[in-house]
């Protein structure tokens, strides 16, 4: 599948998020149940949440920040591992209560601040992080591309601008020595994205890369890490 294919395959995993009647309350990823609400973007329709949530370096005992927290299921496992502050952000309200719920779920609510936020806007000037990371929507489409319902912002980025904001804007976030982490796949487009990064005189590396036998084909994972050029 190339990169021009992708948009279709996205479609049909949007589909079964909007539509699915199969999507249950909950569901187990990590050795641990889940709550699932309706309109929020499910953990396990692809691995994208495993993979991340297993290979990410959480900062133990310093401060993550996830955008575009969803289910939750990465900020809290930041908190379960380690982390003295998480602060999850999600622009979808109900993935903010989703979150929420998890964190409560699993205990670690006091240590996992839940945000209504369009990236960073939710944040103030001292909030600044040794980890923040987004498990981007990889798929590009270009800009007038209508995001019609809450979660075609979870596939979809028209023209890259929402993963161009997360690079460009996330300096005043990010504490000294702090690092900047994309998840994607390879049905992202990297040329893309090292652009965007090329602007502030950053570069992407590439840290880990995962392969996962799906429904379609072989899909693999990338975590990515944005270093001074």
């Amino acid at each position: 599948m190339t990169i021009k294919e992708s948009p279709e395959a996205a479609a049909r995993v949007l589909a079964h998020a909007l539509e699915g009647e199969d999507l249950p309350d909950s569901f187990t990823l990590l050795g641990k149940e889940w709550s699932l609400h309706r309109g929020v973007f499910p953990g396990t329709i692809t691995a994208a949440t495993e993979v991340m949530a297993s290979v990410l370096p959480y900062p133990r005992g310093g401060s993550f920040l996830e955008v575009g927290c969803g289910t939750g299921v990465i900020s809290v496992t930041a908190a379960l591992s380690g982390c003295s502050h998480v602060t999850a952000l999600d622009i979808n309200e109900k993935a903010v209560a989703n979150t929420a719920e998890n964190a409560e779920r699993h205990g670690v609510a006091d240590r996992v601040r839940v945000l209504h936020s369009d990236l960073y806007s939710a944040l103030g000037p001292e909030d600044r992080f040794d980890v923040v990371f987004w498990n981007v929507p990889w798929t590009y489409v270009e800009e007038d591309f209508p995001l019609t319902t809450d979660l075609h912002g979870a596939v979809f980025d028209p023209g890259y601008q929402g993963q161009h904001r997360f690079i460009t804007e996330a300096r005043p976030h990010l504490a000294d020595g702090g690092r900047l982490l994309i998840g994607t796949a390879d049905l992202g487009d990297q040329e893309r994205l090292e652009r965007s990064a090329a602007e502030i005189g950053m570069r992407v590396e590439l840290l880990r890369r995962v392969r996962r036998i799906e429904v379609t084909r072989v899909m693999e994972y990338r975590l990515l890490e944005l270093t001074a050029a």
